[in-house]
């Protein structure tokens, strides 16, 4: 049943459709007066006005149907007795394409037709081309008007359904953007305090502890050079502590391995994704945990929005110069050499790229390799491979 909400235009026109059919019932009995005539408009005139006002008939199609049949059966017998009860198939007309669906509707206006033209000849109307045209004529604007305004308003749902669909969207993509930016902006720091300030403390370190072993020891000299290296150990902690405040939230609950373990089980849709660590873990910088975090993320991203994959994998691996960590998935595939060469093009698409850019921007940042291996059909694999750092200078 037709529930949906209508704007005030169309509760006035449906409104003056009520009164165009009150008013057409009255015309029947006013000039084909005579207490038959008369009951039979007052029925059918109570059958619609209790049709109007019932719920019953706005939210179910069967009673609907049920309160037409009435109404057009009360109809007829008016018909029967006055002949200009046939104007009130006009209204009719309207009710049954507004109130059935279209496979019943349009026989019930033939029906109402039917009757009407039947209803001007057995009252001893002339019969002429246009006692038939006419009733058939008002059938057609009818069906024409409600099927027309049927097709205007799917098409201004379908509209507004988009719209509201965009602009949920354009909102879900501003979010993203800032929380993006705040964790770009996070790591950004975090790793600016890794490389410049953290790194130029510990070699002040390396450089006071040699400068204090070249020393007698209790020497004033050497006491000042200990009361240094004691300040820049401090400092070095304090540096320590605002790089882990702005490790991303995806690792401020553990490690590497535990943030990879919750991508993979935190999966709702496919692919369907195992992971799994080889060798002994070690304990990485904080730059090179963000760098193998959001390098799976995307590699994982692009296995869900591009390859369509069904499963994949990602292995963590501790050797004994360097970590690696490995995303295979068995998704489309691709050509890598098709894609790197839409994305070195000037003016290239970003949807071409698969993030493939910025995953081997962050691999060769810290000194590591980044490789992909892929043909459409055949899967992806996406290789990271970064060298430990420097054990007197790992902070």
């Amino acid at each position: 049943m037709d529930v949906r909400p209508h704007s005030p235009v169309v509760a006035a026109l449906r409104l003056c459709l009520y009164a165009l059919f009150a008013g057409l019932l009255a015309l029947a009995a006013v000039r084909a007066p005579g207490a038959a005539t008369v009951a039979a408009a007052l029925g059918t005139g109570a059958v619609f006005a209790w049709g109007v006002l019932s719920p019953a008939v706005r939210r179910s199609r069967r009673a609907a149907a049920v309160w037409l049949a009435v109404l057009s059966a009360a109809w007829l017998v008016l018909l029967a007795l006055s002949p200009e009860a046939l104007w009130a198939a006009f209204p009719l007309y309207f009710l049954h394409l507004h109130l059935l669906p279209v496979r019943w509707s349009l026989p019930a206006v033939a029906a109402t037709a039917a009757a009407a033209i039947a209803g001007f000849v057995g009252h001893g109307g002339q019969v002429t081309a246009g006692a038939f045209i006419g009733p058939l004529l008002g059938a057609a604007v009818a069906v024409a008007t409600v099927l027309g305004y049927e097709a205007l308003y799917r098409e201004s749902e379908r509209r507004r359904e988009l719209i509201e669909e965009l602009v949920a969207t354009r909102a879900e993509l501003a979010h993203a953007e800032r929380a993006a930016g705040t964790l770009a902006e996070r790591e950004r720091l975090a790793r600016e305090i890794h490389d410049t300030l953290a790194q130029g403390l510990s070699s002040i370190q390396l450089l006071l502890r040699a400068a204090q072993r070249a020393l007698p020891d209790g020497s004033p000299a050497a006491a000042h050079i200990e009361q240094a290296r004691a300040t820049a150990q401090d400092n070095l902690a304090e540096a320590r502590r605002f790089v882990h405040a702005l490790t991303p939230p995806d690792l401020e609950r553990g490690s590497l391995a535990g943030a990879l373990e919750r991508l993979c089980s935190g999966a709702a849709a496919p692919p369907r994704v195992r992971f799994s660590v080889s060798g002994t873990p070690v304990e990485l910088p904080t730059p090179y945990e963000v760098a193998l975090l959001r390098i799976a993320q995307s590699a994982l991203g692009n296995a869900r929005r591009h390859a369509h994959a069904h499963r994949a994998e990602i292995t963590l691996s501790f050797m004994d110069t360097a970590v690696a960590l490995d995303v295979v998935d068995d998704g489309a595939g691709f050509d890598p050499e098709a894609v790197g060469a839409a994305v070195r093009r000037p003016g290239g698409a970003v949807d071409g790229g698969f993030g493939l850019p910025a995953m081997r921007s962050r691999a060769e940042a810290l000194g590591g390799t980044f490789t992909v291996e892929s043909a459409p059909g055949q899967g992806t694999a996406v290789a990271v491979t970064l060298p430990y750092p420097d054990p007197e200078g790992r902070t």
